[in-house]
């Protein structure tokens, strides 16, 4: 059994790699989804020397599987939000605490103390409804700030308006992080000239507005907000840590977390960096699920490392789903 304290105690590449190619292992090992599609791709833990020969598994298997390398009790699912007809993602959790433990060590990895900031949630779609990882971690943040103006906001913009202009004016440090199309009905009903606060992005419009591309976004943002750069968190259901962006979309990953690009035409080939392609996420928090992860977005990995995200598969299907029907 790994010892989770030891994922969060990564310092340095090596080990990284050294813990995920033991994750790798207890996940074959432990999770019968992952075994039988490692076991199709002919891919077996003795063979395996380097993160970028891990199989990573196809993100809807979550759609349709239980992904689980742990036979502890689940906790709590969450959820995704879906749209009308369409199969939601289900991550069962078997330990809460390694997520809250995540969501806290990564802020403050980048971002410093949460009790330092008035945390604001400006959340609607997720608020709605049931099992969302997000609002899960708002809430907690919320709780541990130690200010008592932190709270949600769902459709009290002018309310949001006011506390967010005298906070501000205060010299309080604030975090705004909103979902797009809520921020963009918060700037076009009211302007703002901060000084003191963060406006973090949580991506997409949820069905309520047309998509924009990052950059449009984040320029009619900082126009609304009075602010220099657009903050911009990454996360998704399947997972239990985020990557954040201060500003430009180009993000960074906590220690246990490690962003590679396969190619488009072939799944199981890694680019070197630079390259656009798939985005492949290892999330070693991941530990009672999946770690290795084949998402459905596009991006391109920088030399250190960071990564932006340039789009998403317009297929359906990641190429690969078809290798196993259990």
């Amino acid at each position: 059994m790994i010892d989770t304290n030891s994922i969060f105690d990564i310092k340095t590449k090596s080990e990284f790699e050294d813990l995920a190619l033991q994750v790798f292992k207890f996940q074959f090992e432990n999770n019968r989804v992952y075994r039988s599609f490692c076991d199709l791709l002919y891919k077996h833990p003795s063979e395996i020397k380097t993160v970028e020969a891990i199989p990573f598994l196809p993100i809807q298997f979550f759609k349709t599987r239980d992904i689980l390398s742990s036979k502890d009790k689940i906790q709590t699912t969450f959820t995704s939000s879906g749209t009308t007809g369409n199969e939601t993602s289900k991550h069962h959790v078997t330990d809460i605490n390694i997520y809250n433990q995540s969501f806290t060590k990564g802020f403050e990895h980048f971002y410093g103390k949460i009790e330092d900031y008035v945390i604001l949630g400006l959340l609607p779609s997720y608020l709605e409804r049931q099992g969302s990882s997000l609002i899960h971690m708002v809430d907690a943040m919320i709780k541990t700030s130690k200010h008592p103006e932190s709270g949600f906001y769902l459709n009290n913009l002018s309310e949001l308006k006011d506390h967010l202009i005298k906070l501000d004016a205060e010299g309080k440090k604030i975090l705004l992080i909103g979902v797009s199309f809520a921020l963009l009905d918060l700037v076009e009903s009211f302007q703002f000239q901060l000084k003191n606060t963060i406006i973090m992005e949580t991506g997409g419009m949820k069905g309520k507005r047309k998509e924009l591309i990052r950059g449009e976004l984040h320029s009619i943002l900082k126009q609304g907000f009075g602010v220099e750069h657009i903050h911009s968190e990454y996360g998704m259901t399947e997972l239990l840590s985020q990557a954040y962006s201060t500003g430009n979309g180009i993000f960074e990953c906590p220690p246990w977390m490690k962003i590679l690009t396969r190619d488009t035409e072939d799944a199981l080939s890694i680019q070197k960096p630079g390259k656009a392609g798939g985005i492949n996420i290892i999330d070693l928090v991941n530990i009672n699920s999946c770690s290795f992860i084949a998402t459905q977005d596009l991006g391109r990995v920088n030399i250190n490392g960071a990564f932006e995200v340039i789009g998403r598969f317009d297929n359906s299907d990641i190429r690969g789903c078809n290798l196993m029907v259990l």
